[in-house]
């Protein structure tokens, strides 16, 4: 059995507005296959467009969300997860607080009077681009994290994970936890989370990868963080080594890159291990969107039990592979993985 709280995520809770989409769309809204990015003026109308397609569905998301959804399912012990962010005092926002309820996550969320966050989730064969309007999202503040009954969700944590998304929303809320997190010895993790926040968001994810034991990503961040930091290597094992060497001083300093259908790289203590992942024929793959965020869901709900890697890969490739073959970041009622 898992302690009650175990595990806490902070990130930007987002309602996916999820449909499939065509090329055509895509380009009419200037957006790439399998990219995650920041709306803009020129994107708003999308939305509308995307609400009013037959198909659309409505799916409580954000990346860290995600990942603590799928390690409560993974974990099936009610409340051994928290999560913090915020969102709007309107509809989409009540969806949001039934959701986690129903999915037995504790969410002490920061309501503010602007509208809930949503996020456009194009899916174009499969494959799926992420177009996120922040709103409510955008206004977490400190003082929200610091009030006695949240602060007490830090306390009660042995494991923090926030996606590299939030970076962009509270970078002073994730330094208050990685700093307690690093004084009282427990288990910091993040994500690279997409190219822009290696690009553009430099400062604060160095900030961050100091005080991280564990770091996420894909191979596609990592590339391009090496490239923002001029590396010069598209190698991702060699990326891999040079990201965990970059962590807070512990005995932990992972990094974990998975790549798609590839093996999923691990690099630890100057090794690397590769595991493979569980392939798919393509007809079965519906939408990859949620992908890596249940991949970092389950392995962390192998990592709060003290599994080995091996374990925690095992249970991310399962828990990614289950996601997969639905559609939007969503699951059967419980998992089968043993």
């Amino acid at each position: 059995m898992v302690s009650d709280g175990i595990l806490l995520g902070m990130g930007n809770p987002l309602l996916d507005i999820s449909s499939p989409v065509d090329e055509e769309f895509l380009k009419k809204y200037e957006i790439q296959l399998n990219n995650a990015i920041i709306a803009d003026e020129k994107h708003l109308p999308m939305y509308d467009e995307l609400a009013a397609k037959p198909t659309v569905e409505y799916i409580a998301g954000g990346a860290t969300q995600n990942t603590i959804r799928v390690a409560q399912w993974m974990l099936q012990t009610p409340g051994a997860t928290s999560y913090m962010g915020s969102i709007g005092k309107d509809k989409y926002g009540e969806e949001m607080k039934k959701n986690a309820q129903a999915y037995g996550v504790n969410a002490h969320y920061y309501e503010v009077d602007v509208p809930t966050g949503t996020c456009a989730v194009c899916v174009t064969g499969g494959e799926r681009s992420l177009v996120a309007n922040l709103a409510a999202a955008n206004h977490y503040k400190p003082e929200h994290l610091t009030r006695p009954e949240n602060w007490a969700l830090v306390e009660k944590a042995k494991y923090i994970y926030i996606a590299g998304f939030f970076l962009t929303v509270s970078p002073e809320s994730i330094m208050l936890v990685a700093e307690h997190a690093a004084k009282n010895n427990k288990v910091f993790s993040m994500n690279l989370s997409a190219t822009f926040i290696c690009e553009f968001y430099t400062k604060a994810q160095n900030d961050a990868l100091k005080c991280c034991d564990y770091i996420f990503g894909n191979e596609t961040e990592a590339k391009k963080y090496a490239e923002v930091h001029k590396w010069e290597t598209e190698n991702v094992e060699e990326i891999a080594l040079k990201l965990a060497a970059l962590l807070k001083e512990s005995g932990r300093k992972t990094a974990v890159i998975t790549q798609g259908a590839d093996p999923v790289i691990v690099a630890h203590d100057g090794k690397v291990t590769k595991y493979p992942v569980i392939l798919l024929p393509q007809e079965k793959i519906v939408d990859t969107n949620g992908a890596g965020d249940a991949f970092v869901g389950g392995f962390l709900s192998q990592l709060v039990q003290e599994k080995s890697m091996e374990e925690c890969v095992r249970a991310g490739c399962y828990a990614a592979n289950v996601i997969i073959q639905r559609s939007g970041c969503t699951y059967p009622e419980k998992p089968d993985f043993n």
